[in-house]
């Protein structure tokens, strides 16, 4: 369950309560990679590194093919659009799914028709045959295919490695996908210039068998988060949208990733616009750019690893906020030499972003809804970027790639101040400047800002029924108002049981 006010998540069974109360009476023990002891784990982490280096290499190939075919930035944002808008139409049908089957059947079946299409592109640019549209109903098959896959995938990491490891694993999942996003792109910026596109998908065809051995070797009797499957039940998407809307814990994630997926998920169609035609680096250099990103992501991947801590809504905006500052900041780089570091910074930010808003999702839902909701989750971030891609492709072809980046930060800054407005003012905090009792003259100011929650007062009713029993006049917090209406009852702090004056003499 999760604290409304603050958006905490706090474990939710006995068991898990019981390890957060007695990991907190000793220091934590920062282990980077604690989920990766686990045999089911390592082979999925593998399995992901080896595909997701392949799919790197595809995309790159793929958006400079396209590029090439047409000309145009905006043809490669269709195409980016074709490939993740399925899942705005079949995601949530893709977290039902994750919950009435096993995952791991599902994940076989999806990873086999991934790769059957990046066989058969393959195919039609080493003939060279291959044409626009071809790319679109190859690139719209796999969007098909990855709005199953990404719900079904999220959640068996939960199965995997159970509630305890979760975010660890979910740092470990997002360090392979990044290494592996570290790599692609320079093998398949080096193939493009070396063999052309055509073999590029090829090696990303056969990198799916590493992934399908992968998940083939894993064993179901270890597995551990598995729900058991209840006849006569009825598994309804219903129930996974009023989670997902009456829980601030996933609300808010939910809505902040829809808003940075929108321009988020389309950075190399940008960064495709900024090599061909601010620094005029061609294929190379567009691969160079998109493993810049992926180093800073890496980066962030490692760090949030390293916290074991239950992530919070305040964390939450705090990385948003980062993130939209380095956007504007890269935007008006005046080099390629001074782009590459604010990059990795984006990288870093945006990987951290992601990895606080997916942990508290996935800490907050209770299993059996959890491919269901995360379904919703993988809708609003990839179906934002469906249809942020041609947006940000006709903006980076018609105003230049510097507004885009531009716009890719100031409109996310604008929404996140208002989420943080709309959560200060549900946790009743208020900003006061206080003085700083000790201080360096240099490097600190001689006030600071910061939030201090309200102070609620009771007055005293006018009219009591019974005058004879006094009533406490002290201020109260919302914890201990529950009896102070009731002649006779102590009210008390902390939500213990009221206790009963005593009225008769000793």
């Amino acid at each position: 369950m999760t604290t409304r006010a603050t958006g905490t998540v706090h474990p939710t069974d006995d068991h898990s309560h019981h390890h957060a109360t007695s990991s907190a009476s000793r220091p934590v023990r920062r282990e980077t990679f604690t989920s990766l002891r686990i045999r089911n784990f390592r082979l999925f982490a593998a399995g992901l590194f080896v595909s997701s280096a392949g799919g790197w290499v595809q995309r790159i190939a793929q958006d400079w093919l396209v590029l090439t075919l047409t000309g145009s930035a905006t043809a490669v944002g269709i195409t980016t659009a074709l490939q993740f808008l399925p899942t705005i139409f079949l995601g949530l049908f893709g977290g039902l799914i994750a919950d009435r089957f096993p995952k791991r059947r599902i994940l076989l079946v999806t990873q086999s028709s991934m790769g059957a299409l990046a066989a058969i592109l393959a195919m039609l640019a080493l003939t060279g045959r291959v044409e626009v549209w071809h790319v679109y109903l190859l690139a719209l098959g796999l969007g098909i295919a990855t709005s199953v896959d990404n719900p079904s995938r999220q959640a068996f990491v939960n199965e995997m490695v159970g509630r305890e490891n979760v975010r660890n694993a979910i740092s470990m999942v997002s360090s392979t996908f990044q290494l592996g996003a570290l790599i692609g792109p320079a093998i398949g910026g080096a193939m493009i210039g070396a063999v052309g596109t055509g073999w590029a998908f090829a090696v990303n065809a056969a990198t799916y068998l590493g992934s399908i051995t992968a998940l083939a070797l894993i064993r179901e009797n270890e597995l551990r988060g598995r729900t058991p499957r209840r006849t006569g039940v009825s598994v309804r998407l219903r129930d996974g949208l009023t989670f997902v809307r009456s829980e601030p814990a996933v609300l808010w994630p939910v809505v902040l990733v829809g808003i940075f997926g929108f321009f988020t998920m389309s950075l190399p169609v940008t960064l495709a616009a900024f090599a061909d035609s601010v620094f005029h680096s061609g294929a190379a250099g567009y691969g160079l750019l998109n493993s810049v990103v992926a180093l800073g992501a890496l980066a962030g991947a490692l760090i949030s690893a390293r916290r074991r801590h239950a992530p919070r809504l305040r964390n939450l905006v705090t990385v948003a906020a980062a993130l939209t500052v380095t956007e504007v900041v890269a935007a008006f780089a005046p080099s390629q030499w001074a782009f590459l570091p604010l990059l990795v910074a984006l990288g870093l930010a945006t990987l951290m972003f992601l990895n606080v808003a997916q942990s508290m999702v996935q800490l907050t839902t209770p299993d059996a809804m959890r491919g269901r909701v995360m379904g919703v989750y993988m809708l609003v971030f990839i179906g934002g970027g469906a249809l942020g891609g041609p947006a940000v492709g006709w903006i980076a072809e018609h105003a230049g790639p510097r507004v885009s980046l531009l716009l890719a930060g100031l409109i996310p800054a604008a929404a996140t101040l208002l989420i943080a407005v709309k959560l200060a003012r549900s946790s009743r905090l208020r900003l006061v400047l206080r003085p700083v009792a000790t201080r360096s003259p240099w490097r600190q100011p001689p006030l600071r800002l910061t939030l201090e929650p309200s102070t609620i007062k009771l007055n005293q009713p006018a009219f009591s029924p019974r005058p004879s029993a006094p009533v406490s006049r002290t201020a109260v917090t919302p914890d201990r108002c529950r009896h102070a209406d009731r002649p006779g009852v102590t009210t008390t702090a902390r939500g213990r049981l009221p206790q009963r004056k005593r009225t008769t003499p000793r």
